[in-house]
């Protein structure tokens, strides 16, 4: 039973290692095209797999995972736990214990099915690694030895380089925000985490490995749905159409039910949201390919529910652009098989680009937000009354403030409401680099509860408090 760790430090340039239960094993200087190795694949090649996404966010349904697992035939489970701001949650959890900086749902997941995986010869792939993929794998592995299971574990790691930022500065690289144009300059002494996107190559050298269980850092939503395909097909790394069909794959089930029905804007097509089926794709070695789900689950397969997954997230919407290389969307078609099947095909792609993203995080000074439950006859001049004489109370000395009345407005124009409301949701919220000022927004609403109009109710909350912003740096390396 072993572990067995790559590392792939900025992929194409930078060398890589791999670490089988502890012993570290130099493996040279490598580019990453030529990282994986077919001839560990197998000779026979499938002429379809079957991949199921059970997760699309750190949060998601628990119960997923077991019904992607025993709901039918699946040769791969992949999770997405890794929204661009959650490695500075998991790195704050690893400063206060160094074993922490995972996402703890999916070790729960592992725990609880770990038998059937095994039984099953289903392969898991996750990032839910985050800032502590060779941890999160180890604990993995003391499951099985636990248990007297046969089962190797996959690790990915080297996307982090919060520590190398001031050597890359150093020979050249500028990590400009890529959205804004802003100097690296004013942020980088406040940066909190920094990781590199990974693309699928490093986790198709772990199934090559023969890894059954694979964890990951920073590696993209859609490389994790993408590198069981390489594995399988044999897909060469410069194959741009496959690796493109292969992308949008992953692209399209990387957020879980929001395939499958959920969030869709026809929210009453959807038969049931009841133990909704999560997305599952039958990828062929041509690279044309089925979205479905399991039979006997709620949630609906359609062209819509496909199409609206397809342009969620995108920068510009004819291509998508990734570290494995570019999927044109302007090529692909979908036509809708019915019965929860719907077929996509005719996707064509171009190379990888030269530079990698990097997702960085940076303390950006002190929030606070609170609210209170406004009640009764004409309850939004009794909110504006309120608010009023909150804000005259706090002074305006703060960087940004706002005020919304949820259930009059906060949402969707006031003009378009059809009715008086009678009660409503006052909240407040306050930005500001001082954290002192905070503390003083934090005092003021309780000091209104019987000091203002009548009708209100306190929230569970609690006083206000003052927490820290992290604000999000995309750039490139």
């Amino acid at each position: 039973m072993d572990v067995f760790t790559l590392s792939c430090l900025n992929q194409r340039r930078w060398s890589f290692h791999y670490q089988v239960d502890g012993q570290f094993c130099k493996h040279g200087d490598f580019e990453i095209r030529g990282l994986s190795d077919p001839a560990a694949r197998s000779k026979t090649v499938k002429k379809k797999i079957r991949i199921g996404n059970a997760g699309g966010y750190w949060g998601d349904d628990l119960d997923a995972f077991r019904r992607q697992l025993t709901g039918g035939p699946l040769d791969y489970i992949t999770m997405d736990f890794l929204a661009e701001i959650t490695m500075s949650i998991l790195l704050k959890q690893q400063l206060r214990d160094p074993q922490l900086g995972f996402a703890h749902d999916f070790l729960t997941q592992i725990d609880e099915n770990l038998e059937e995986i095994v039984a099953r010869g289903v392969k898991v792939i996750s990032n839910a690694g985050g800032m502590n993929p060779l941890g999160l794998g180890r604990r993995i592995r003391d499951l099985a030895r636990e248990r007297g299971l046969d089962l190797k574990v996959g690790v990915v790691s080297g996307d982090d380089v919060t520590a190398r930022l001031g050597e890359l500065t150093a020979v050249g690289e500028k990590f400009t925000n890529m959205e804004t144009g802003a100097s690296f300059d004013a942020v980088q002494d406040r940066i909190t985490s920094a990781n590199v996107y990974l693309g699928a190559e490093p986790v198709v050298a772990a199934l090559d490995a023969g890894c059954q269980i694979i964890v990951t850092g920073r590696v993209t939503d859609t490389g994790i749905t993408l590198a069981p395909m390489i594995h399988e097909f044999g897909w060469a790394m410069d194959d741009w159409d496959r690796l493109a069909a292969g992308t949008v794959a992953g692209h399209i089930i990387e957020c879980g039910a929001q395939a499958s029905g959920g969030n869709l804007t026809d929210w009453h097509e959807v038969p049931s949201f009841r133990d909704i089926g999560y997305p599952i794709i039958e990828m062929t070695q041509s690279g044309e390919f089925t979205v479905t789900k399991h039979t006997r689950t709620g949630g609906l397969v359609s062209e819509k529910t496909v199409k609206e997954q397809l342009v969620y997230e995108m920068g510009d919407p004819a291509q998508y652009i990734s570290p494995d290389g570019i999927a044109f969307f302007d090529t692909i078609k979908i036509k809708d098989m019915g019965r929860n099947r719907v077929r996509v095909f005719g996707v064509r792609g171009g190379p990888a680009p030269e530079a990698f993203k990097v997702s960085m995080a940076f303390s950006d000074g002190w929030k606070a937000d609170g609210e209170v439950l406004v009640s009764g006859p004409d309850v939004k001049r009794k909110a504006a009354a309120l608010a009023d004489v909150f804000w005259r109370k706090v002074g305006e000395d703060l960087e940004d403030t706002y005020t919304a009345l949820v259930g009059a407005g906060s949402i969707w124009p006031d003009q378009l409401n059809r009715y008086e409301p009678n009660e409503i949701y006052l909240r407040f919220g306050a930005r500001d680099h001082d954290r002192a000022k905070l503390e003083l927004f934090s005092k003021a609403l309780p000091a209104l509860i019987l000091a203002g109009p009548s009708g209100m109710a306190v929230s569970t909350r609690g006083r206000m408090r003052p927490r820290q912003v992290v604000s999000y740096w995309p750039a490139l390396v």
